[in-house]
């Protein structure tokens, strides 16, 4: 729908301009609840230890297809979008995990020694995990509470913690349970 030449909503005419769009703004659309869900907790709850340093974004980075970490406020042309989904999320694709791999080779430079990274993509699968844990190690971290809950079940909980001002608890990748059964669902915003 986005990336539609009729399409005349704000984000699909920004995304057809030379300056593009921010990132979050397209993958928000396109992936729904779990990725707003994501970037508002991300933009809420960052701590990075130099919040000016340009690799770090803020602390707010995404993981893209085919670019590795870009910060969320990146601007996205249709052309970027596109190649975005021409490209598999596949650990033996070398055009994802390479440029993913540099992006937190850099991260991990620009951040020390001391700072977590907290992954708030799925670590069931192994397209992050697999990555991003030899690199960081005992630094990279993940909220437990996510374990069994799907996207969107996710998303809704980011978005709950965020409204409450509460940050999930976090746990190394490591060694971490990362499959098990499905907590309750969460009860209905009134």
């Amino acid at each position: 729908m986005v990336a539609s030449p009729a399409a005349q909503f704000a984000l699909a005419q920004q995304l057809r301009t030379p300056e593009g769009a921010h990132l979050g703004d397209v993958f928000s659309f396109v992936s729904g609840l779990y990725f707003r869900g994501k970037l508002a907790y991300a933009r809420r709850f960052a701590a990075p230890p130099d919040p000016l340093e340009p690799v770090t974004a803020g602390g707010v980075l995404v993981i893209t297809p085919n670019a590795g970490l870009r910060a969320a406020d990146a601007p996205v042309t249709i052309e970027t979008f596109r190649a975005f989904a021409g490209a598999p999320i596949d650990l033996q694709n070398a055009a994802y995990r390479q440029p993913l791999e540099r992006g937190a080779l850099a991260l991990l430079d620009a951040v020390g020694s001391d700072c977590e990274v907290v992954l708030l993509g799925s670590i069931a699968s192994g397209k992050y995990v697999e990555v991003l844990q030899p690199i960081f190690g005992e630094r990279l971290v993940f909220p437990p509470a996510f374990v069994g809950r799907g996207d969107m079940s996710r998303g809704g909980l980011m978005l709950r913690c965020v409204t409450a001002g509460l940050e999930l608890e976090y746990a190394p990748v490591a060694g971490a349970v990362r499959h098990g059964s499905r907590p309750p669902r969460l009860q209905p915003l009134k």
